[in-house]
């Protein structure tokens, strides 16, 4: 038997209230079920699709966290800047 599309919502808002570390938790439970256990096809697919998009909101968390992450530097003559930090500047690269 299918889900119902309401229980999709459902679920998808249940999931959206979810912090990053009870989102990650519960992602690595959906695995560990998917992974030892015999599951009837049915569940196996539910759990997947709970397993993506707790995924999603585990990295949309990431993303918001990444923006808001600064970067403060003190220039050669002491003034401090601050700036948004990206994984594409070549001053914070090692």
């Amino acid at each position: 038997m299918a889900a119902k599309p309401e229980a999709d919502v459902t679920k998808k808002e249940e999931i959206s209230r979810l912090s990053f570390e009870e989102a990650l938790r519960r992602l690595e439970t959906v695995v560990e079920r998917l992974e030892a256990a015999d599951l009837p096809l049915e569940e196996a697919l539910a759990l997947f699709e709970e397993g993506q998009n707790l995924a999603a909101h585990c990295q949309q968390k990431l993303d918001e966290a990444e923006k808001r992450i600064e970067v403060i530097t003190t220039r050669a003559n002491g003034e401090i800047t601050i700036s948004r930090w990206s994984p594409n500047r070549e001053e914070d690269r090692p």
